[in-house]
């Protein structure tokens, strides 16, 4: 269906980026396109075989393509995102659409970024069609020595990017190469406005070490897997290792070496594609969602509730991702490195080269129970307080005593008291906690309120055992409560602490 004017480009607001999109078609069914490598959404109209795929698209869905953070049309001011922000950025794109959900398309390098946003964000997610693709793109047992070489491939290749002599075209497309030889001088000038030289070594350096293998399994949505059996860039071998991961999947494998989707014969895939999309998944028209509420606890125990529904242990799918989310709200919103959680999460492990790939599959986990609510790049990871609300943080907003010791139920994370992360948090919150209390014990004393001072008292003395203020308080409400076994009780203990201080004070001067 040949459109009559090409889409507009519009620009998603990411975190410090904007990201380039366009969404044209109709139909009841929405794909989302995840890029390659690198594109532009513009440039890409202007040759006729990819002006035909995208219109056949247009023909039987609303189909939204985008430049990934760094390349295209997107902000290019700034250095290439990594797995997991590219993650984010798609849930923006899709965000500003107005898209709930879709049918994802990842293809060759966005594959891998399809797999992980299906993973973190299933409710968002149709169905899946990724062409050229797997879920690591270099051979799962590659050796050390094999990927330096790769590295140093890698560098070779971005010299050559968007000149004269470069290979991209006649390499990942030989069909339209030979069908067309305009092509690779036009693909040539492509490249030089989808990506720079040294943008393009970091975007061959993140796809090396690429690895969503571990998520996999978890997928539970309709995929379809297609590729070309001679692929010259990424063996079919790594369609079919993914295919075995995936619980429902089908394997479309098509003759042919060209890597580029729109190359070679386009009809026969874009056949099934068509069909795997309108015939055997239904999609609901597409909405604003509202974004759930969630908080997380810390005083007192840990446990997250989204929309007031608290999440189970096994809906959290590992202890480290617990683990990971409990270090962010303890970073209360500023970055922590990713070495650091490597060491807190794998600290036995001296390799640290597939670090990264895992530590992707956990921060899934916990955006995934969160809805999101994590900000990550390639340095740090850090935990998004615009999306999700804690009790650490609601105790520093109280504005009031009687709000602060409403607002502290009980010492930070009290199963992780010997993790060594943990105590400035818990400290300070103390801190925050027990001035706090003192005061607003001595006006429920003033109040005659005197159950609630002994209550408070034990609060404080469990915090501090050699709190004199904390003694005093609760020795004093039992005295005037009549309570005098306890009250004598009381006086004992405050002995006993003092003593252990070496005070010498016999506690008289407390009962007053």
């Amino acid at each position: 269906m040949p459109l009559d004017a090409l889409p507009e480009t519009r620009f998603a607001p990411a975190r410090g980026a904007r990201i380039a999109y366009q969404v044209f078609g109709g139909g009841e069914h929405t794909v989302v396109a995840v890029p390659p490598t690198a594109q532009n959404i513009d440039l890409s109209w202007e040759h006729p075989a990819v002006r035909a795929m995208l219109e056949r698209f247009a023909s039987f869905s609303r189909y939204l393509h985008f430049d990934k953070r760094g390349t295209g049309c997107s902000d290019r001011n700034g250095r290439i995102a990594d797995l997991d922000e590219r993650v984010d950025d798609l849930r923006a794109v899709m965000d500003d659409a107005g898209i709930e959900h879709a049918h994802l398309f990842g293809n060759s390098e966005g594959g891998p970024m399809t797999l992980l946003f299906a993973a973190t964000y299933p409710e968002r997610v149709d169905s899946l069609i990724l062409f050229g693709t797997g879920a690591t793109l270099l051979p799962p047992d590659i050796t050390a020595a094999e990927l330096a070489e790769q590295r140093i491939g890698a560098v070779a290749y971005a010299a050559k990017w968007g000149t004269e002599v470069s290979p991209v075209a006649t390499g990942m497309a030989p069909t339209l190469s030979a069908q067309d030889p305009t092509f690779p001088a036009w693909h040539q000038r492509y490249e030089r406005y989808a990506a720079s030289q040294d943008s393009l070594v970091e975007l061959l350096e993140l796809s090396f070490t690429a690895d969503v293998r571990e998520l996999a399994p978890t997928i539970r949505h309709p995929v379809l897997v297609i590729h070309r059996t001679e692929d010259r860039v990424i063996p079919v071998a790594r369609a079919r290792e993914l295919v075995a991961l995936l619980p429902n999947a089908r394997l479309l494998e098509q003759p042919g070496e060209d890597h580029f989707s729109y190359s070679g014969d386009v009809d026969g895939w874009m056949d099934e594609f068509e069909r795997f999309v309108t015939g055997t998944v239904s999609s609901a028209p597409v909405t604003a969602g509202r974004r759930p509420t969630v908080r997380i606890t810390t005083l007192g125990r840990f446990a997250v509730t989204v929309d007031g529904q608290e999440v189970t242990t096994s809906q959290w799918g590992s202890r480290r991702a617990r683990q990971l989310c409990k270090r962010l709200v303890a970073a209360r919103g500023w970055p922590v490195t990713r070495d650091e959680l490597f060491d807190l999460l794998w600290p036995e492990e001296t390799d640290r080269t597939r670090l990264g790939a895992r530590l992707s599959v956990q921060l899934s986990g916990v955006r995934r129970v969160l809805q999101g609510g994590v900000i990550a790049d390639r340095q740090s990871v850090r935990l998004d307080l615009k999306e999700v609300d804690t009790d650490l943080e609601a105790l520093y907003r109280a504005s009031d005593d009687a709000a602060v010791v409403a607002a502290y139920p009980g010492v930070f994370l009290p199963d992780d008291v010997y993790e060594s992360w943990t105590v400035g948090a818990r400290a300070e919150a103390q801190a925050r906690f027990v001035p706090s209390a003192r005061r607003e014990a001595e006006r429920l004393l003033d109040r005659g309120q005197l159950a609630a001072v002994v209550q408070l008292a034990h609060r404080l003395r469990d915090i501090d055992g050699y709190d004199e203020e904390a003694h005093r308080l609760l020795i004093t409400a039992l005295d005037r409560a009549g309570a005098a076994t306890e009250a004598e009780r009381a006086r004992d203990a405050y002995r006993s602490s003092m003593a252990e201080l070496a005070v010498g004070d016999d506690g008289d001067q407390a009962a007053g």
